[in-house]
């Protein structure tokens, strides 16, 4: 059968200052942004896309900056860290930068034979920095970072979970994850043809607090299809497990479908077209502000309510 889910698509999370996301994410981590939008259900909150140089699949993380909205907590039912992918030769030139920004960080740590670094932004999400010999994507120079160092994309997502049976269960029948490695009570799978961007994995923790949505929480995880047509084959078999996803939605650079797995963590289905570049030159990618049709006509008044971006 073939491959209906790639990998890893993007990461939606929650922030509470849209100025010091963007200081963190591009400013330290050199993430290129390369859209930015609004929440298209609240239009007065931007919806901040951040990944490569061309906005691929596998490494966007996208946040809604609510102002002043109150820090989440980690835990049980949530996505709790959310890993890039770095060149191995590159571990200590983010160890030292991320000290000469003031970052704290752990580790190196090593899981799954390979190190990595472990750390917070600004609202507390987690974040890893995975060095892995095993990732080709190239690497974009954003002028602050060498291409040799940067970032290359997701590498993994961490899914905390009292009882992992049934979230297994369900990446490994109608989501097509295939378990590759365990190692403390951690379950590695991988979508598609595996490697970095194509992980999850699935964290038994029944020892831990419940999560808490806030600032610095996952809102969801979206996994990566190649058309509309695969996406409702998905939808089918989803609802033939039982599952409820929602009716295709149209999300301007994807369409999406969104279901809960069984923890309660937000599961998306994204397609890969029609991608960042439908309304934007991927040389001006996330530069001016792009709004859907229907709120065309309010951009004057939209615009006036958002605070500026210093890229």
């Amino acid at each position: 059968m073939a491959n209906l889910i790639n990998g890893l698509h993007h990461v939606t999370a929650l922030a509470s200052n849209a100025q010091r996301n963007v200081d963190f994410y591009v400013g330290i981590l050199g993430l290129r942004m390369v859209k930015k939008t609004v929440n298209f259900d609240a239009p007065d909150v931007y919806h901040l896309y951040y990944g490569d140089e061309v906005g691929s699949p596998g490494t966007i993380l996208t946040f809604f900056p609510y102002a002043g909205l109150v820090r989440g907590r980690k835990g049980i039912g949530q996505l709790t860290y959310t890993a890039f992918s770095i060149p191995t030769v590159s571990l200590s030139y983010w160890m030292d930068r991320l000290t000469e920004f003031n970052i704290p960080f752990s580790g190196p740590h090593n899981r799954f034979n390979e190190n990595y670094l472990r750390f917070e932004d600004y609202d507390g999400m987690g974040v890893e920095l995975v060095a892995t010999s095993s990732d080709n994507r190239p690497g974009w120079d954003n002028g602050k970072i060498p291409a040799e160092y940067a970032v290359r994309g997701f590498h993994t997502v961490s899914l905390n979970e009292r009882n992992v049976d049934r979230t297994v269960a369900l990446l490994t029948d109608p989501m097509q994850h295939t378990l590759v490695a365990e190692e403390n009570g951690i379950f590695r799978f991988q979508a598609g043809e595996g490697g970095p961007g194509n992980f999850v994995d699935v964290v038994h923790s029944p020892q831990d607090v419940r999560a808490l949505q806030g600032a610095g929480s996952v809102h969801h995880v979206a996994f990566s299809t190649d058309t509309d047509e695969t996406q409702l084959e998905i939808r089918e078999q989803l609802l033939s497990a039982g599952y409820q996803p929602t009716e295709v939605l149209d999300r301007q650079y994807f369409h999406s479908i969104y279901y809960r797995e069984p923890g309660g963590i937000l599961f998306e289905i994204a397609t890969n077209p029609p991608g960042f570049a439908v309304d934007e030159a991927l040389d001006a990618l996330g530069t001016s502000l792009k709004l859907p049709e229907w709120y065309e006509p309010r951009r004057v008044k939209i615009e006036a309510a958002l605070p500026e971006l210093v890229l």
